[in-house]
């Protein structure tokens, strides 16, 4: 038994907790959950859970024959990457601001919806290959994909014009590319962001699609956010194909961005190659799965697939460490892991509470932006990291440990 405590509420499933603290909005979000009758043995709960929009982020959800699309929430496929290079620190410059600055130049990052229309988008004028990437004929490809989407559901007709040029860019809040070292001054380029516009506007579209269903059919929800969608009936069909195709959308969203990061990398220290096989694995997201002898719907929301043998990427905050880990295939947790330290307050409270100097001071050593619009970035607002970790030993063990030299935020 890995897990820490178990919370048995009447007439509900069991909830399976890997931390001794719970927050109370938290812990009333899983009571919630697991009292909906197509949940499946029990919730379980990632050491680094807090709470979400509907359901709590950290948590694992295994349901038969239905699906809660905010329980995906509007981030549809956020994830990580990462890739070890064939470089030590001691071949990095002195000063790093340059490579930097060449990483912003060469991934969009920050606010990124002025355009997306024509010929122009995200990246002011969107690099032909991207475009042609998304594009390429044949019926499987991203943009064919999403047609069959958008031509059904044509509210998300304008998000779909907009789609090829959000590709390769990172976007804002906690989304970042980072330089790191791991204990063996081995030099890694790992990186974190999702589906982009698109796939908040298709998590947006289905969340209200299934608010709307729960009306039709007079089903009464302790939170609304908990809206579902059983499976059979056509909606749900629809929201399965918008949400797989916006978590390959993710996917390749990642490896666009990893090879415009190597490039400028590559620009600064000549001959840099990965020299072993990149980890790229989502954290929003639902898939079918088999537990317990049944297969079901298995959505983790802040959480990484960790199987035995897995590889996964859990993230610290800004100027703390990050690991790479190997799933050990525990089945209470549905194969699972934390995804990342997880918040331990609001950005709101953290603008409120932090100053610039605060932000300057914590990430000592790790060339950054530290103005005061990342303030809501600053590493004590989030959890330990260390005890997040301590907390699943039962889930994965460490293989590198990395720790930030350069991050790019959004």
């Amino acid at each position: 038994m890995s897990f820490k405590r178990v919370i048995q509420p009447c007439d509900a499933k069991p909830i399976k907790i890997w931390t001794e603290q719970v927050e109370e909005s938290a812990e009333k979000q899983l009571r919630n959950l697991s009292r909906l009758p197509f949940i499946h043995k029990h919730i379980a709960v990632m050491p680094d859970v807090h709470a979400g929009i509907g359901s709590t982020v950290g948590t694992v959800i295994a349901t038969k024959r239905a699906i809660i699309p905010a329980a995906v929430g509007v981030d549809i496929g956020c994830g990580m990457m990462a890739v070890k290079l064939n470089i030590t620190a001691s071949q990095l410059p002195d000063n790093l601001a340059k490579l930097r600055s060449r990483i912003e130049v060469a991934v969009p990052h920050g606010r990124t919806d002025n355009g997306g229309l024509g010929d122009r988008g995200a990246w002011g004028s969107t690099p032909f290959d991207v475009v042609a990437a998304f594009r390429q004929n044949g019926e499987t490809t991203l943009f064919n994909r999403l047609l069959k989407i958008t031509n059904k559901h044509t509210t998300l007709q304008r998000a779909e014009k907009r789609a090829p040029y959000h590709m390769g860019t990172l976007g804002t809040g906690n989304h970042f590319i980072e330089v790191c070292l791991d204990t063996e001054q081995n030099v890694w380029v790992m990186l974190h962001s999702g589906s982009r516009g698109i796939g908040n506007k298709i998590g947006g579209y289905f969340i209200e699609q299934a608010k709307d269903a729960m009306e039709r059919w007079h089903i009464e929800l302790d939170d609304p956010d908990l809206a579902f969608l059983p499976q059979g009936e056509e909606l749900f069909d629809d929201y399965i194909e918008a949400m797989t195709w916006a978590q390959d959308y993710a996917t390749t969203n990642r490896e666009v961005m990893m090879k415009a990061t190597l490039g400028s990398i590559q620009n600064e220290i000549p001959n840099v190659k990965v020299v072993e096989t990149a980890i790229n694995c989502h954290h929003n997201y639902a898939t079918m799965e088999n537990h317990f002898g049944e297969n079901v719907w298995v959505t983790r929301k802040g959480a990484v697939r960790a199987r035995q043998g897995d590889l996964g990427i859990i993230p610290g905050s800004m100027g703390a460490k990050s690991f790479i880990v190997r799933g050990k295939g525990d089945p209470e947790s549905f194969c699972s892991c934390s995804h990342g330290a997880g918040r331990r307050m609001s950005r709101t409270a953290a603008r409120r509470q932090f100053t610039k100097a605060d932000l300057e001071e914590q990430t000592l050593g790790v060339e950054c932006r530290k103005d005061e619009d990342v303030i809501d970035e600053i590493p004590s607002a989030y959890k330990s990291i260390d005890e997040v970790m301590a907390n699943q030993e039962g889930l994965v063990e460490v293989v590198a440990t990395l720790k930030q030299i350069l991050c790019v935020k959004g």
